[in-house]
């Protein structure tokens, strides 16, 4: 399928106030996450898709924050911006000091390799390597070297010691994204980014993997997890509701 951003609706520009680019820095400059007056369109063929519409979002360094909403609300769309995957039809995505709505591809993967880690439902480890050898690759694929006893102990602060040398599918699922969490932090990225990575566990497994996660944060990392879950948000220092592509609320967790 292909799918390419698109300008705006002039419609849509004549309705938002004017941001001069000055304004954008302000907004910006102290936060490890910002985005400005986002907006994405997914076009194919003749049918436009508006995923985004005009977000604003900062996240401060060492924050947790939970994205909230329905299935179709913009969520994972957010998501892909602030990895650098996906690029904005119009607005700032700012992350870690990069401008990745501006950046090359090549500036974009080395944030991607280094500043964030990313876990998702699936967990996209590589069945026939074990799983330090798959921690191994990670680090290699980040650009730095993650020596074998390492890997093992990095393993243990995941409360997977012993496991190391098992493949994937003879894991369980929490330890599967227990092994997963350890290979997106194998570079020590300053932001961890994840997308519904507790919706097929059962509830003991995914509190056991959020009590992780929960460890991860205290020790400074910013943590954005997408989620549907209330369970999971509970958690957040704050949650961020979208609906339609807005942002509806933004507010610290009682």
């Amino acid at each position: 399928m292909d799918v390419t951003a698109v300008e705006p609706p002039e419609s849509t520009e004549r309705r938002r106030p004017i941001r001069t680019a000055t304004d954008a820095r302000t907004a910006t400059d102290d936060a490890i996450v910002a985005l400005v007056d986002v907006i994405r369109i997914y076009q194919e063929s003749d049918v436009e898709t508006i995923a985004l519409r005009g977000v604003d979002l900062r996240v401060e360094a060492g924050e947790f924050v939970a994205i909230m909403g329905r299935s179709g609300s913009g969520k994972t769309t957010l998501l892909n911006l602030v990895a650098g995957s996906d690029r904005p039809s119009a607005g700032l995505v700012r992350v870690d000091g990069i401008d990745l709505a501006r950046a090359d591809e090549a500036t974009r993967a080395a944030i991607r390799g280094r500043r964030i880690g990313l876990v998702f439902q699936d967990q996209n480890l590589l069945p026939m390597l074990s799983i330090r050898e798959n921690l191994m690759l990670c680090a290699h694929l980040a650009g730095t070297h993650l020596e074998a006893d390492d890997a093992d102990r990095r393993l243990e602060q995941v409360g997977l010691a012993g496991r190391a040398d098992h493949r994937p599918d003879e894991l369980s699922g929490g330890e599967q994204q227990r092994a997963a969490l350890a290979s997106a932090l194998v570079a020590d990225p300053p932001i961890l980014l994840g997308d519904e990575i507790t919706g097929e566990l059962d509830r003991a497994t995914a509190s056991a993997v959020l009590d992780v996660i929960d460890d991860i944060h205290r020790a400074g990392t910013t943590v954005i997890l997408v989620t549907h879950d209330p369970a999971v948000a509970a958690r957040a220092d704050r949650i961020v509701e979208l609906h339609d592509g807005r942002v509806v609320a933004d507010g610290t967790r009682a």
